[in-house]
């Protein structure tokens, strides 16, 4: 695991010295009789947002695993090449929005292709190699995440 380095202190600990101020310090500047702001239409779209990346990446643990070991169960191989795959329609689903549509959103677009390049090396072993026994070698991950 990595270490923390100085950078990486000094913001959680701004982060920690901003919320102390603004919960205790100054808690008695706060007047709520005239704050009218919808928080929620700030945080919902952060957290829509932070979905989309945390999708396209949440793959990752069980891909190093298989990458690590080399091998993995004739479920987990096809669970992930139906994820990936699932992820790979939705790019054909944008591509169709785009050209009939006019519609784009950059956000899942990215997101959607990050995910389907992570996938790519899977889906060329689980289609070249076939699941009988299931040892995936770990050619791209390797040298590309180790």
């Amino acid at each position: 695991m990595r270490e923390f380095g100085v950078a990486e202190l000094i913001y959680i600990a701004c982060s920690y010295a901003t919320v102390y101020l603004i919960y205790m310090k100054f808690k008695a500047t706060y007047d709520g009789n005239h704050d009218t702001f919808r928080v929620e239409f700030l945080v919902v779209p952060i957290l829509w947002t932070f979905s989309i990346y945390l999708e396209s990446v949440a793959i990752l643990p069980q891909l190093f695993m298989i990458s690590k070991t080399g091998e993995a169960e004739t479920i987990t191989t096809h669970y992930l090449f139906f994820l990936g795959l699932y992820r790979a329609l939705y790019l054909v689903n944008w591509i169709w929005r785009f050209y009939f549509e006019g519609f784009f959103d950059l956000i899942a677009v990215v997101a959607g292709v990050v995910q389907t390049i992570l996938y790519c090396d899977f889906f060329y072993l689980y289609i070249t190699k076939g699941t009988l026994g299931c040892v995936l070698p770990a050619l791209f991950y390797s040298r590309v995440f180790f």
